[in-house]
């Protein structure tokens, strides 16, 4: 099955149902299908052809839409970039696609000249401004009907390549339905009328929904930018049934004074994902949404790995602890803990590396076989995170597995120490990393958010520690601050940035006692 027969079909059946809103403005099945169309024609007449990759730059908008829809219609591999990546990854990712398109919106148009001039392969450039409805209705907005196999990429979505280079994450056709099937499968059914709330980026992981929700008949619901004062609004307005729930976004709502107030009584999901969350912020989450929490424990190249509904989440199993556990296999998957050096699988409740698989996995890294052999072994998935499996099947993150300190000889999980920290009503963000020590070679630092109100010490937070953990994987050093930690576009924690002052002259990042 091919991503655009689905699409096609959801167009039959809903043609005069409302597929698209953005700021007020809203598109059926049919309008939204002719507008890929015509998107679709423009980028061949222009010399793309089917297989090509088109890179955007762009915000949650119906024109970002048109251009989603018209990848898939056209056969043409959708390259999201993230707007809130610098130039240099920008050419990084359009080039070693071999991009022949390059759409972005004027607003993050300031690089265009720079990128188009690093990559040669670009056949078409368009900077999306006051004329593009014009150019759009200019163009012919006939079916193309390309001829798509199963096998044919559909999308290449990029790591957050917070070690490196990002590398490319390829998905065909059978993988993304796939993707599709497997988020699907775990919500309470999506019916036509319902609506899935992108409050983030359709570039990023709310895109995965996107396909989902058309091919069910529902409504996508664009957010250009996202102001998480509005969303318990919007959500009330809009009888929101869907959502994504990065843990940093769902905080803020749950400390609304609205949140109490609002009537969410429309929403079936909301799913947590992308981030630890703290234990207090799950129970407050109960409190305010009910039984519309789920979560689930993923990565670019295999997503969803696991999936969770909020009453097993807070449930009591004997010899599980699900409140700290990401949930079991999502039912099209697998996984097993595993010995990093020799791939052998390791027994239950042994910590080791994670790997996954089912039929949503990538199919490649593109244009990097080495990378591709190293990450997926006899079809399975490894992740680079460290956890384990208890008896019941449960899945317990306990962190990547290169960010491990060894002090003093002993090996500490730095998102041990997180969760830890986390606990503590103060805390709203915490890294924990690897700093040099003169005596126990490593040592374990963080560095707290917290409010302005505040007057948390690193003192404090040393002792918590040291009562949950024990002394020997008590910080070294804390600091405690009001400005948020970096992040990557994608939202994922940038330690590197944290982490690189300690290590200035060092020769390598780790250190012997």
């Amino acid at each position: 099955m091919i991503v655009r027969d689905i699409m096609k079909r959801a167009v039959d059946r809903f043609g005069d149902h409302v597929a698209l809103t953005q700021h007020g403005r809203s598109l059926t099945f049919g309008e939204a299908w002719e507008r890929g169309c015509r998107m679709a024609n423009l980028l061949s007449a222009s010399g793309v052809r089917p297989g090509d990759r088109v890179a955007s730059l762009e915000d949650n908008t119906i024109p970002a839409a048109d251009l989603l829809l018209a990848c898939t219609i056209g056969n043409f591999v959708r390259v999201p970039l993230y707007v809130r990546n610098a130039t240099a990854s920008h050419i990084h990712m359009v080039g070693h696609t071999g991009a022949t398109a390059y759409i972005v919106d004027a607003d993050h148009a300031a690089d265009r000249d720079e990128i188009v001039a690093a990559c040669p392969d670009l056949k078409f450039v368009m900077t999306r401004g006051d004329d593009y409805e014009d150019v759009l209705a200019g163009s012919d907005p006939a079916d193309p009907r390309p001829k798509i196999s199963e096998n044919d990429y559909h999308i290449i979505r990029h790591t957050a390549g917070t070690t490196g280079l990002s590398k490319g994450v390829a998905f065909t056709n059978r993988r993304w339905m796939s993707v599709a099937r497997d988020w699907l499968y775990g919500w309470p059914p999506i019916e036509p009328g319902d609506t899935f709330l992108h409050q983030s980026p359709i570039s990023h992981g709310s895109g995965y929904f996107f396909t989902p929700t058309w091919m069910a008949g529902g409504r996508n619901y664009l957010v250009r930018k996202l102001v998480p004062d509005e969303v318990l609004a919007l959500v009330e307005r809009e009888r929101i049934t869907h959502m994504l729930g990065i843990p940093t976004i769902l905080g803020i709502l749950l400390k609304h004074p609205d949140a109490g107030e609002r009537d969410l009584s429309s929403l079936k999901a909301i799913t947590v994902s992308g981030a630890p969350i703290a234990d207090d912020t799950i129970r407050l989450a109960y409190q305010t949404f009910g039984d519309a929490l789920y979560t689930s424990f993923g990565q670019t190249e295999i997503n969803p790995i696991t999936f969770m509904h909020v009453k097993e989440w807070l449930s009591e199993v004997p010899g599980s602890n699900p409140l700290r556990s990401c949930g079991r296999a999502q039912h099209f998957g697998q996984m097993k803990i595993i010995d990093p050096a020799t791939h052998e699988e390791l027994p239950i409740g042994q910590e080791g590396e994670i790997a996954a698989k089912a039929d949503g996995q990538m199919e490649a890294f593109w244009g990097d076989p080495q990378a591709t052999e190293e990450r997926i072994v006899d079809g399975w998935v490894f992740t680079g995170d460290v956890g384990k499996i208890d008896a019941n099947g449960y899945l317990y993150i306990m962190d990547r597995k290169n960010d491990m300190i060894v002090s003093g000889g002993f090996n500490i999980y730095p998102a041990e120490l997180e969760n830890v920290i986390l606990s503590h009503p103060d805390v709203s963000e915490v890294a924990v990393f690897s700093i040099p020590h003169e005596r126990w070679g490593e040592a374990p630092a963080a560095v707290c958010v917290v409010d302005e109100h505040s007057t948390l010490t690193g003192d404090e937070i040393v002792e918590l520690v040291k009562d949950r953990l024990g002394s020997y994987k008590k910080p070294a050093e804390v600091i405690v601050r009001t400005e948020p930690l970096p992040k990557s576009a994608a939202g994922k924690l940038l330690k590197r940035q944290l982490r690189e002052p300690y290590w200035a002259g060092h020769d390598r990042r780790v250190a012997g006692s």
